[in-house]
């Protein structure tokens, strides 16, 4: 593979500690949204459990850090692009359905594959058209 065709940014960083797979299959499950990498990671875990246990301790291997303590870190709130799976054409429609339903932005963002930033984005619209059918009733 040459520099080319190299994954950008932090799914880059995945595929040269893991692999080009498992960095798209993070990317297709919870690209667009926020995840944590523990220090160690378990079997159960959501990460062993998408990519495989070697995979998923190369990517927690990568993200570790010890304090001057001897404080165990793992990564949290690291940001995962969306990567090739960024463009769905039904996707906005799905967070509005998932938000009407209920459901946060977050669990909206990851059932409709698009970022959390797109259903906050969303969120925001629908309170304004609220807000404006509100307005135009009184």
């Amino acid at each position: 593979m040459s520099a080319d065709d190299a994954l950008p940014g932090l799914l880059g960083e995945l595929e040269a500690v893991a692999g080009r797979e498992a960095a798209l299959k993070v990317a297709k499950a919870v690209g667009g949204t926020r995840v944590s990498f523990p220090f160690d990671v378990s079997e159960d875990h959501w990460l062993a459990q998408l990519v495989g246990m070697e995979a998923a301790q190369a990517i927690c291997g990568h993200f570790r850090t010890t304090g001057a303590g001897g404080e165990r870190y793992g990564a949290r709130h690291v940001f995962v692009p969306r990567g090739p799976y960024r463009y769905h054409t039904q996707g906005r429609e799905r967070i509005v359905q998932e938000l009407i339903s209920g459901a946060s932005p977050r669990a909206a963002a990851r059932s409709a594959g698009m970022s959390e930033r797109t259903a906050y984005r969303v969120k925001a619209e629908m309170r304004k058209k609220k807000k404006d059918k509100q307005g135009l009733l009184l």
